[in-house]
């Protein structure tokens, strides 16, 4: 992606040209896998809810997708259900929720600035009702930002403009660490990683740093898990990207880098080694004992 996608020549920010692959084209105009306007699956009579047919690989599967943009938000919309994915939408805070609350979605792709209150708040919200895997849309490449959404409960997240065939692969990529998750819950490990002070038991999916317990997020305990797995080894971006997020493009780096950050404030900075240019590296004192599942 050049400068010239997001800039004009005087570096004032301008709207990135329809394409085929990308939120800002027209929804009619998006070819990349996704009908023509008219040849969409019809929606319902309140017009937001769509299904795709049964034999193509997303059925059954539940997107809520919040955004207060109509035109992002009928382009994910249009290309989620030609997934096949089941589709729901929402354009404000309060709408939102209530939608979680009775569609109760696999996945939520979530916008960050939204009407009535921010998707931080909807986030908050939602996942005090009940677990949910949330995408994070935000205009603004800001790692605060970033980081207080990943606090609230997100699990990834992705600045605009994007890549509409990205969109698609992380969402698969969050459904597949779901079913993951629950095949571990019904089938634990047992068994678990120590490090010091620092415990991860795998079958409870709990951590204790220093004697305390450490609340995590799904994502940052396989982050941990997957680091702990190889300890002192350094593990390059992308191979965390492609065993924790199913997500195997450079692209997505910023985001091991926000979670590894989020980690660090959680369980302390200096159990976390960075290797610039690299990756990370789960650190253990010389002499340490190591006790793992063998996994």
């Amino acid at each position: 992606m050049t400068q010239s996608d997001f800039t004009s020549g005087n570096g004032e920010e301008q709207p990135r040209p329809a394409t085929a692959d990308h939120v800002a084209a027209p929804v009619g105009s998006i070819t990349d896998g996704v009908p023509a306007t008219g040849d969409t699956p019809p929606a319902d009579e309140g017009g937001d809810l769509m299904e795709a047919g049964a034999t193509t690989p997303g059925a059954q599967r539940r997107i809520l997708v919040v955004e207060d943009d109509p035109t992002i938000l009928d382009a994910i919309s249009v290309r989620l259900t030609a997934e096949g994915f089941l589709v729901q939408t929402a354009s404000d805070g309060p709408a939102a929720v209530d939608a979680a609350g009775g569609f109760q979605p696999d996945v939520m792709v979530l916008d960050v600035m939204l009407p009535g209150f921010d998707g931080l708040e909807v986030c908050r919200r939602v996942q005090a009702q009940r677990p949910v895997p949330v995408l994070m849309l935000t205009a603004r490449d800001d790692e605060t930002d970033m980081l207080v959404g990943l606090g609230v409960g997100a699990d990834d997240y992705m600045t605009k403009p994007f890549s509409m065939r990205e969109l698609v692969a992380r969402t698969h990529a969050l459904l597949r660490r779901v079913e993951r998750a629950a095949a571990a819950a019904t089938t634990p490990r047992p068994g678990g990683v120590r490090l010091g002070d620092l415990e991860i038991d795998r079958a409870q999916r709990r951590v204790r740093a220093g004697g305390k317990d450490v609340h995590l997020t799904p994502t940052e305990f396989d982050l941990l898990m997957r680091l702990a797995r190889s300890p002192r080894a350094v593990l390059t971006r992308e191979q965390l990207l492609a065993d924790v997020w199913d997500w195997a493009d450079a692209s997505g780096t910023r985001t091991v880098d926000s979670h590894v950050k989020a980690l660090r404030r959680k369980i302390g900075a200096e159990r976390i080694r960075t290797v610039h240019g690299v990756g990370y590296a789960l650190e253990a004192a010389p002499g340490t004992t190591v006790i793992a599942d063998g996994s």
